[in-house]
């Protein structure tokens, strides 16, 4: 599909689907054309999102154990493609998909056989969402605020059943702490591989964090704003390409690579003249912290800049950062 042959009405109606929860309401992927629109355009931006995951994930050294994956609520199958071009289609044996609209399971099949030919790519059968056979790896993207009560319980099921489960979520307050409380819902079954570097009950749900939520930003591939076709869409959209706001969860049932002493910042640092300022997340719970310009010029300008995953070690004088290491950079 090419940016001129794109259906807006399709687009559109989808976008205020996925805003308001459409999906709880019925299905709402109608035809062929409409799944390769999204994919091109909103799928697209979902992919940079689980790009900055799996960096994450290769910065933590960890990859997989199962040779089976399962896409639950797959849509155009940005998630699984991700998934295969980052660890290796040959790291997996066979590739299952669902969505409660057989069209999008279809277009998603074709699609990833299209990029990895020799793999075995299939879509599953409610038989097999009932059964009680092992999944591996467990994908789900973007799907929590559509869910009906019956579809989460049905995901849930299936999550006990999975080797390990990566789910990526838009970063709204709502649906990130949604997450969260699955997450603590999980952790007494499974590790906690990532964003989190403890084990700890999610500290923003703490009595005094209720304006707290985990989220996120990932980067757009910088070319695109160069890209003509990019920046209409952005426009027509009505949305910010550079906002990428995005929540999610790793769990496995193996214990992760340790990152002891390690924090994760919630969202990004925001920077004045004299200091940056975050809110900060390790074994302790949340804290504001501030890092003076004046003390380390080196990493005020680098929280601003890098678009790495914002794992640090830091050294810290009560609230006030001296100094950091990126996770990797050691």
């Amino acid at each position: 599909m090419t940016w001129t042959e794109l259906d807006w009405p399709a687009l559109d109606r989808l976008r205020e689907g996925f805003l308001h929860g459409g999906a709880a309401q019925g299905p709402y992927w109608q035809s062929v054309s409409a799944l390769a629109s999204y994919d091109q355009t909103y799928g697209e931006r979902i992919g940079w999102k689980w790009d900055h995951v799996l960096r994450e994930l290769q910065l933590r050294q960890w990859t997989p154990n199962s040779a089976t994956l399962l896409d639950w609520g797959c849509g155009s199958g940005i998630a699984t493609r991700r998934i295969l071009s980052h660890f290796g289609a040959d790291r997996f044996s066979t590739v299952r998909l669902w969505d409660h609209e057989l069209i999008a399971a279809d277009f998603a099949q074709t699609e990833t056989r299209r990029h990895f030919p020799a793999l075995k790519i299939e879509t599953v059968t409610p038989g097999f969402l009932q059964g009680d056979e092992p999944i591996g790896l467990l994908l789900v993207s973007h799907v929590l605020n559509e869910l009906s009560p019956e579809a989460k319980t049905q995901l849930l099921k299936l999550i006990v059943r999975a080797e390990a489960v990566i789910w990526v979520e838009s970063g709204t307050s709502e649906v990130s702490r949604s997450l969260g409380a699955i997450r603590d819902q999980l952790a007494s079954t499974f590790k906690v591989v990532a964003p989190c570097t403890h084990q700890n009950t999610c500290p923003v749900f703490a009595p005094d964090k209720e304006r707290d939520w985990c989220h996120f930003f990932a980067p757009p591939p910088t070319e695109i704003f160069a890209n003509p076709d990019w920046v209409k869409f952005g426009q027509r959209a009505g949305i910010d390409l550079r906002s990428l706001p995005y929540c999610f969860v790793v769990l496995d049932r193996r214990p992760p690579e340790p990152v002891q002493g390690y924090s994760r910042i919630i969202g990004r640092p925001e920077h004045f003249k004299p200091y940056a300022r975050f809110l900060n997340c390790d074994a302790n719970g949340l804290a504001l912290l501030t890092q003076p310009k004046r003390n380390n010029p080196a990493l005020f300008k680098e929280l601003d800049r890098t678009k790495s995953p914002l794992i640090y070690r830091w050294q810290r004088d009560g609230d006030k950062v001296t100094n950091g290491i990126r996770l990797g950079v050691e």
